[in-house]
């Protein structure tokens, strides 16, 4: 079970990195159309940390921020391909990918400090409270580590790009967003945890009894 969740923590992050480069509005607010995904990562690095550990849950942080080390080089490699005389769509191409530099290494930066920031409150509160609060330690890792992880990416990723005034308004709407989205998951978090513990212990059991035959 750690396997998938590393493998999905790792391809969703990939998939936000692309679909941030596109802004979409909520009222009167811009927010990158990564916001639900990346929201997805946080929640899943919890899980982790709650059944495998604090240490495999920095492991899958670090594997993540491998994955986005080599999904940069790739695609800038892709870019700087010389296209083929039938491929009519490099500007478009370099638009969409190329735009995505700015915002991947706006993800990098954030990712780093904000997704450590939330193991290490994580796991200091279930330090304190044991087996019992997850609803707490979910909610109140998020509060603090989403304020964090959205003002460096917005800031970075858009700088230059998107008036100062619209990037408070970008940081305070998706912070919003992340906060409603934070409290709708924690169910999510209490099944995933439910199922990951089920599974870990099936493997336990079947790797004991391959140590004794």
């Amino acid at each position: 079970m750690l396997f998938y969740l590393t493998a999905l923590f790792s391809g969703l992050l990939v998939i936000s990195n692309i679909l941030g480069v596109k802004l979409f509005a909520l009222g009167d607010f811009m927010l990158p159309a990564a916001v639900v995904v990346y929201m997805v990562t946080f929640l899943i690095t919890d899980v982790v940390g709650e059944v495998y550990g604090k240490k495999n849950a920095r492991r899958t942080v670090q594997a993540g921020f491998f994955t986005q080390v080599v999904v940069l080089f790739f695609i800038y490699l892709a870019i700087e391909l010389p296209p083929a005389a039938a491929f009519n769509m490099q500007t478009e191409y370099e638009m969409i990918l190329g735009g995505s530099f700015q915002v991947i290494v706006a993800s990098l930066i954030s990712y780093l400090v904000s997704q450590n920031i939330d193991v290490s409150i994580f796991h200091k509160l279930k330090s304190r409270h044991g087996g019992k609060k997850l609803w707490l330690r979910n909610n109140a890792s998020a509060t603090v580590t989403q304020l964090v992880d959205t003002t460096l990416f917005i800031v970075i990723a858009f700088w230059g790009v998107v008036p100062f005034g619209a990037m408070i308004g970008m940081v305070a709407a998706q912070y919003v967003v992340k906060m409603v989205i934070a409290l709708i998951d924690t169910p999510v978090v209490y099944l995933l945890v439910k199922v990951a513990r089920s599974r870990k212990q099936n493997e336990d059991t079947y790797d004991e009894a391959q140590l004794q035959v």
